[in-house]
């Protein structure tokens, strides 16, 4: 007896769905806009260290080591790079292999959980190549010593079988560059740490090193900005080229879409009101914790724990994302009893100064 096939749910009730009828395909929006945007990075990032601005000492030395590496013909020692996010990390590392000539790798450190994770990049590399690890603090602890003769004698140890059957072979690595990013040095072990030659840090950009950045970009995105409107938009961008980058594109959009295309001081004043950018670079979510702090908290000193229930957000995301600028800008202080808002802040908000304000060390 043939038997009918089982059908769940109210799927039984459903009609047949005619021959000629088109399946429905995946979703693949959230690729499209994942592939544009790094493809609009790609467009604004240097292609060689000559074009990297902001950072001259970092950038002399690197030229140093690569013209000396090359002049041996020897692969160019382990470089880590450590700093805030959106300073350039990634764009010294895709600069750095194209300087020698050489292929890039790359890697993330949350992805590198178990040594089997590395091992196939690292055989297939060709000698020279650059093996660019993002966020490198977040690998695992096995990978991470998994790394150790990797970086130090070109080896790696596999180890064949379990118990007493167990054996461990080496098998040789061609000679290669291991380029580490990082924005959190001090998470890496010391053992790793000094595997890396050169260790660089990099700083926030100076304001006149921001506007030439903007300008070179604006080109690229073929639009014009007046040379007032490209240090006003520097000056809101909190030392990072990444965050100039980002104004740049809204600004361009909101001239495009409500001027005439072109970025002058009253569109550039006008898109970033709109984005509530005011004139120190904070947006909203900035400018609300400072309000929470002096209007709610009495200016402190109060537990980031208050503020991020006051303000129905994560710890995390005002310790990484919202308190770090405002205490590069002087505008909070981070004591042992909680936060606390200092004068500029009560000024940037035009609020009136209490009679005494007393901070704690």
């Amino acid at each position: 007896m043939k038997r009918e096939p089982i059908i769940s749910g109210d799927k039984k009730n459903r009609p047949p769905r005619p021959q000629n009828e088109a399946q429905p395909e995946p979703d693949s929006s959230s690729e499209n806009a994942t592939s544009q945007q790094k493809e609009a990075d790609n467009l604004l990032r240097p292609k060689l260290l000559s074009e990297i601005v902001g950072q001259p000492d970092v950038m002399e030395r690197m030229l140093i080591a690569i013209e000396a590496a090359k002049g041996r013909a020897e692969p160019l020692g382990h470089i880590l790079f450590d700093g805030p996010p959106g300073l350039g990390k990634t764009t010294f590392a895709t600069c750095i292999p194209r300087e020698l000539g050489v292929p890039i790798e790359f890697l993330s450190g949350p992805s590198l959980t178990k040594p089997k994770d590395v091992w196939p990049s690292l055989t297939t590399l060709q000698e020279g190549q650059v093996l660019f690890i993002d966020e490198i603090h977040r690998i695992s602890k096995a990978v991470e010593e998994y790394l150790y003769t990797a970086m130090e004698d070109f080896r790696i140890d596999l180890i064949l079988g379990e118990g007493l059957n167990a054996r461990t072979y080496s098998s040789k690595l061609k000679p290669f560059t291991m380029i580490g990013a990082t924005t959190r040095a001090g998470m890496l072990s010391g053992p790793l740490r000094d595997r890396f030659v050169h260790r660089e840090r990099l700083g926030f950009y100076p304001e006149d090193a921001l506007t030439n950045i903007i300008l070179r970009n604006a080109s690229k995105l073929d639009v014009a900005v007046d040379a007032e409107a490209a240090t006003e938009i520097a000056r809101r961008s909190r030392g990072t080229p990444r965050i100039a980058n980002n104004r740049l594109r809204w600004i361009r959009d909101y001239a495009q879409a409500r001027a005439d295309g072109r970025i002058t001081m009253e569109v550039t004043y006008k898109a970033l009101q709109m984005a509530a950018i005011d004139e120190l670079g904070l947006d909203g979510q900035d400018r609300a914790y400072l309000d929470t702090l002096i209007r709610v908290c009495s200016g402190g000193p109060t537990g980031i724990n208050t503020i991020a229930a006051t303000m129905n957000l994560s710890v995390d995301t005002l310790a990484d994302e919202v308190e770090p600028f405002l205490l590069r800008s002087e505008l909070i202080l981070r004591t042992s009893r909680g936060r606390t808002a200092t004068p500029k802040a009560y000024t940037h908000l035009d609020i009136p100064l209490p009679p005494q304000m007393t901070f704690y060390d």
